[in-house]
């Protein structure tokens, strides 16, 4: 993508004005391409930083979960069948404790009973959006991983700890650190130690696809809508989500499900991007987003965001 340039399109370059931005070449995309990882560059208003981000399947993930729920039921049977045995031994107990419950029922009060399942049913309810937005440092409770987990065939992991998105000032600080620790959650990957023992500082360049500005976002969407960066908007609405899946930044999950403002922006811009008669239609969308609105929203987004930063300078 490239950072964005003050200067305007009619002014002639200076001989000097050289784009220092490195350039990955062929071995360094077939390292990535091998230990299926990649570098990401993020620009924040702190600054700039590189992590690095892996997708995993998530029918593995569910795999693992199958495995881990066999054993539980296996410890579960014979849990069970240790309890039929107690409870056989207490049926004649329970029975006459029953008769005399049954003689005494008129004096209980009534509705009693009514009220104690009127409540158990109260507490199982799920919370509403609001609650999500409010509290973000449990985790993701089970509406918003409905909508993380939609049409997602592969989970994004980034280079995390602690809940915390790690960020590196430079290249090499990142390359340094993948090389001496493995106290993230990266390290258990399958193919980890290839990156540990492969990763040089000069393969940590990210693509055009995985370099996103979040700096830039609330500023151009102030701008007004005929000066929205259609490419800009969606690839830090991508990255957005992945961040939010990752770290589990529950309000940032709703902001961005489908059916909320975000969301609306974001088909109307693809839909925009595709062209054709459905790009027209979306044009007249576009026109019936609010500025301010949007732009609101992804300042809370981008904030939510930075606070789960880590900086490493």
């Amino acid at each position: 993508m490239g950072r964005h340039s003050s200067e305007d399109d009619g002014a002639q370059p200076d001989a000097l004005d050289v784009d220092d931005t490195p350039e990955r070449d062929r071995e360094a995309d077939e390292f990535w391409d091998l230990v299926g990882v990649e570098p990401v560059e993020i620009a924040l208003s702190k600054g700039v930083g590189y992590t690095l981000r892996a997708y995993v399947t998530v029918e593995a993930e569910a795999v693992e979960d199958d495995e881990d729920e066999e054993v539980a039921d296996e410890d579960l049977d014979d849990e069970t069948a240790d309890a039929d045995d107690s409870a056989a031994e207490s049926d004649d107990d329970e029975t006459d404790e029953a008769v005399e419950d049954d003689e005494d029922e008129d004096d209980a009060p009534k509705g009693k009973a009514k009220k104690k399942v009127e409540a158990e049913s109260e507490d199982a309810e799920e919370p509403d959006e609001a609650d999500f937005a409010e509290d973000e440092d449990t985790e993701v409770a089970a509406p918003v991983a409905e909508i993380a987990d939609a049409d997602i065939d592969e989970a994004p992991r980034f280079l995390t700890a602690d809940g915390k998105l790690l960020l590196f000032d430079t290249p090499a600080l990142l390359a340094a650190y993948v090389r001496e620790n493995r106290d993230h959650d990266l390290a258990d990957l399958d193919k980890w130690d290839d990156v540990v023992s492969g990763i040089k500082d000069e393969w940590v360049v990210p693509t055009e696809e995985d370099t996103y500005e979040l700096d830039l976002v609330v500023e151009n969407l102030r701008g007004g809508r005929d000066a929205w960066d259609h490419e800009l908007l969606i690839s830090a609405g991508e990255l957005a989500r992945d961040l939010a899946y990752a770290l589990h930044l529950k309000s940032v999950l709703t902001a961005l499900a489908p059916g909320s403002p975000i969301d609306d922006l974001d088909d109307a811009l693809r839909a925009v991007e595709a062209g054709g008669f459905g790009g027209f239609l979306a044009k007249r969308r576009l026109r019936k987003i609010g500025a301010q609105q949007a732009s609101l929203a992804w300042r809370s987004i981008i904030g939510k965001i930075t606070a789960a930063v880590d900086w490493r300078k």
